[in-house]
């Protein structure tokens, strides 16, 4: 198979507008939407009505907006993220991190090169070409050069006929994956709510049962260029996922500094909560994590001889806490909390024996909801794999699209 650069078929090319072209102030709430990297979802662009200008702004940008039939590229994080602007989108502007290319429809198909250009091949090529040594990039001309099959008009849309039926099936399968597991986190949702309320007893404000709090040092206290590879870890909103602390060797201290820091220093059995952003981000210190250093943007919870830490845990990651987080933050551009306002927050005054009770139910039912969605995640991984190996081999010639039929593409995995 002859494979030939993009930019045979290309009539123009042009990247996102940035640095004095287009100002943060400039940005509104329903206007004109702006195409990101993040926009590119499985070859196909998504709005997102956070992300929009004005129409003046957008008309001043004319250049740069977007018409049916452009191939939009992801120039920055997931290299070889690309999509096919489709009618919805005409009109959308390119954004900063995003490089648009409109080719010649009457040489290359523009759907046909969108299922070209994420391959598996194309993919490797932006890789090991691009640029950057903290995050890669993808210049104008890496993608001009991509090598793309050389194949007749009649051939491209018998294979984009193809692998639009058999992309669609997948993505339908993907769809009910992705739903199946929202209502798993809302089923474990409604079961944290359920054991907090059902038991009828007052709330009480933290402070009430005896929680103490620490906010992480900041300003003169402590600054960035005190971080040292492989000392002692501190732990930052970024570090809390998914209710476990994660380190990251590159945000520690030396020991020195975490001795004059003593009064932050976590504990095990202590939770430490972001105070801002994504609230309601929080976890569990475990004893490998003892004498940790609690950082600037975190608060770290004390919890004390009323409330077991294990229960507390699975308050604050619910959303019974979360809407109280949200109603008591400081700020409506990005949420935060202080020492004050989380101290508020009130939970059911239970028994250490009834939070001991709860905790084990919550624990049995943190079982199976990690089992099923794991399970269902793994499925998701396995189609979105299936997806870009069928595409890879329809547009690469490793069978013949007028015979082959995708229908075993969901193969092992439960429909």
């Amino acid at each position: 198979m002859t494979m030939v650069p993009l930019k045979v078929f290309t009539l123009d090319a042009q990247t996102g507008p940035f640095g004095s072209q287009l100002h943060a102030d400039e940005y509104i709430e329903g206007g004109v939407p702006v195409m990101n990297p993040s926009n590119i979802i499985d070859g196909l662009l998504v709005a997102d009505a956070q992300v929009t200008v004005t129409q003046d702004t957008a008309e001043r940008l004319s250049t740069h907006r977007l018409k049916a039939g452009d191939l939009v590229f992801a120039r920055r994080g997931e290299l070889g993220r690309s999509a096919v602007v489709a009618d919805h989108a005409e009109g959308w502007l390119c954004g900063t991190g995003a490089l648009r290319v409109r080719v010649d429809p009457a040489a290359l198909d523009p759907q046909y090169a969108g299922y070209a250009l994420q391959s598996a091949e194309i993919r490797s090529y932006f890789t090991r070409l691009a640029v950057g040594s903290t995050m890669a990039n993808l210049n104008t001309s890496i993608v001009l050069n991509a090598p793309i099959p050389n194949l007749s008009p009649q051939i491209q849309r018998r294979i984009t006929e193809f692998l639009d039926v058999e992309t669609t099936r997948i993505d339908g399968l993907l769809d009910a994956r992705e739903r199946h597991i929202a209502l798993v986190m809302e089923r474990w949702e409604a079961t944290i709510y359920q054991e907090l309320t059902q038991s009828g007893a007052p709330e009480l404000e933290l402070r009430r049962l005896g929680v103490k709090v620490t906010t992480g040092p900041f300003g003169t206290v402590f600054n960035a260029s005190q971080y040292q590879e492989g000392g002692v870890p501190m732990v930052n909103p970024l570090h809390i996922r998914n209710g476990s602390i994660t380190p990251d060797l590159h945000h520690a201290v030396p020991p020195e500094t975490a001795s004059r820091l003593a009064r932050h220093l976590l504990r095990a059995g202590d939770l430490v909560v972001g105070r801002k952003g994504d609230l309601g981000r929080a976890a569990l210190v475990q004893e490998s994590q003892d004498g940790w250093v609690c950082g600037s943007d975190c608060i770290a919870l004390h919890p004390g001889d009323k409330v077991r830490p294990h229960f507390l845990d699975y308050v604050l990651r619910s959303q019974y806490i979360r809407s109280q987080l949200l109603a008591k933050s400081l700020a409506t551009t990005m949420p935060s909390l202080n020492e004050g306002n989380l101290l508020s927050l009130r939970l059911p005054h239970l028994t250490l024996e009834q939070q001991d009770a709860t905790a084990e139910r919550l624990d049995r039912a943190h079982d199976w909801f990690v089992r099923a969605t794991s399970t269902m995640r793994k499925q998701v991984e396995l189609l979105r794999e299936r997806r870009q190996s069928l595409i890879t081999a329809a547009v690469t010639g490793q069978f013949d699209v007028s015979t082959a039929s995708g229908r075993n593409v969901a193969e092992g995995v439960p429909v």
